[in-house]
């Protein structure tokens, strides 16, 4: 199996933990600090992003709460993080080019570093793995999302 299986054209990384309900994912850093970004089928959902703007550095955030406020030309809205905690880092890149989102989700594309306040028992209520993947295969033929559209220069 690949470790970047694709439901519907839409990447799902199987070493990310996931929000299936926003759309959010996690990658645990060696530091302990968290990365929180939007998942492929999000961006894809959103369409080009025109802007990004995630909290400032400092900010403390409950789960559900959100880090960022994401713009395109059909959909403004929040990214909801998955996890609690303090932001320690924003992605800059992004106020030049909200895109990354859409062209690098998982990696150029993240939004905010997080200090998590409570990262063992929220985790837990995350999925990984094969888990996060039959559980979005099952969102997007329940919902019957279309298929993920990705722009020139793509990457996981």
């Amino acid at each position: 199996m690949s470790e970047h299986p694709e439901v519907r054209g839409c990447v799902l990384p199987l070493a990310l933990h996931y929000s299936v309900t926003e759309n959010t994912w996690v990658r645990v850093e060696a530091d302990g600090t968290a990365t929180v970004g939007m998942t492929d089928v999000a961006q894809n959902l959103a369409g080009m992003l025109l802007h990004a703007k995630p909290k400032k550095v400092g900010t403390k955030r409950e789960r559900g709460k959100p880090v960022a406020t994401v713009e395109s030309s059909k959909w403004v809205g929040p990214v909801k993080s998955p996890i609690s905690g303090e932001i320690v880092a924003v992605n800059d890149a992004l106020a030049g080019d909200a895109t990354l989102i859409n062209k690098s989700p998982y990696r150029d594309g993240w939004i905010v570093k997080l200090q998590p306040s409570d990262l063992t028992s929220e985790l837990a209520t995350l999925l990984t793995g094969q888990a996060a993947v039959d559980a979005y295969r099952a969102r997007i033929e329940a919902e019957d999302l279309k298929a993920c559209q990705h722009v020139e220069g793509f990457e996981v």
